[in-house]
């Protein structure tokens, strides 16, 4: 296979500030522990265009995160069972380096950093969907420097509440499932209209996130007992819900806004952010924020990696809702579009390459 790969491919290339182009760019050369994967479907985050928005790319980097393909090349030290010819999907870090983005005809990826999709069981836009947004719900949940929660397959032992601010957001939709399959109750914010969805992914209650009083309806619905809570969204207004929802026992937040501070007035609750980047095994710079290489949240990652196929096989872990968007990547630009318009709730956009 290795000698049917081209040397140029089309990949969306960040040009400058609120600008990409489609363009013919180097396919990727991979080193002795990478995999080379034919880019079959990419799913949207919201990480791709506020990457382009807010300066936070470098010209000339491929854009995207969520992909699923076919392994098409393996370096010479990929002993961990990824082969020539599997479906895998995975996370690039998109919009920062030119051989690493998502968005391509071809992509590369750490052969411990990709999952292989069991046969008959995900699509390839299915699987696209299910990358950053369930990474991210495992690192905030199970991590032990995050929520430290219970891992499935296993449960924890007696039940305790926690609040998923943003249940319609693609995380939320991720982290509901993840959190039911621990043994959790979870309350979770959303518009009325996607209450039945969050409720069949596993939600104890639904708020909607417009009520007055939002914060005693989320003490009255779980006893005043929420010990963790994760706030998918990140804005000043979700960060202090959350904070104040926790029961007066104390408990923890996990945010997913990295430029967020974590200061906050009580004492009795912990709460900081997260970037899913850390999972590279190098460190990254998001902005003016620096973070330095965490090499546990690789390790961490590629263990629940290995786990992911049989919780798919016995459909524990659910494909999320998606948005198939026609056009290929010339049409990524206006999904993109979309998206920071505030369009996408309950659903992935998905495009197939």
């Amino acid at each position: 296979m290795a000698s049917e790969i081209p040397a140029t491919m089309k990949a969306v290339v960040f040009v400058e500030s609120d600008k990409v182009s489609v363009q013919e760019h180097p396919v990727p050369t991979i080193a002795d522990d990478e995999i080379l994967v034919k880019t079959v479907a990419i799913a949207l985050n919201p990480t791709d265009w506020k990457h382009i928005q807010f300066k936070l790319g470098r010209p000339g980097s491929v854009l995207g995160c969520d992909f699923s393909g076919v392994v098409v090349k393996a370096g010479k030290n990929v002993t961990n069972g990824v082969q020539v010819g599997d479906h895998v999907a995975g996370v690039a870090h998109g919009c920062v380096y030119p051989d690493k983005g998502a968005f391509a005809e071809y992509v590369k990826a750490d052969s411990d950093l990709v999952w292989v999709v069991p046969k008959n069981t995900f699509t390839h836009e299915q699987a696209a969907a299910n990358s950053a947004v369930l990474w991210t719900s495992v690192q905030a949940l199970y991590n032990p420097r995050h929520l430290g929660l219970v891992e499935p397959p296993e449960k924890v032992a007696k039940p305790e509440w926690m609040l998923i601010y943003g249940g319609s957001t693609a995380c939320g939709l991720s982290a509901i499932q993840l959190a039911r399959l621990s043994g959790y109750k979870t309350v979770t914010t959303a518009s009325s209209r996607n209450h039945e969805l969050l409720k069949s992914l596993g939600a104890d209650v639904t708020i909607d996130y417009r009520e007055p009083d939002l914060v005693s309806k989320i003490k009255q619905a779980t006893g005043d007992s929420v010990k963790y809570a994760l706030d998918t969204i990140g804005d000043d207004e979700t960060k202090r819900v959350t904070v104040q929802a926790i029961a007066p026992s104390g408990g923890n937040i996990i945010g997913l806004n990295p430029m967020q501070t974590n200061e906050i007035e009580r004492k009795e609750v912990t709460f900081h952010t997260m970037s899913l980047y850390t999972v590279y095994g190098y460190p990254i710079s998001i902005g003016s924020i620096q973070i330095p290489v965490v090499p546990e949240d690789k390790v961490h990652m590629a263990a629940f990696l290995k786990k992911l196929p049989q919780l798919v096989r016995d459909g524990a872990v659910k494909p999320l809702p998606i948005k198939s968007w026609e056009g290929g990547l010339e049409a990524v630009q206006d999904g993109l579009q979309y998206m920071r318009e505030g369009k996408v709730s309950a659903e992935k956009i998905v495009y197939l390459v």
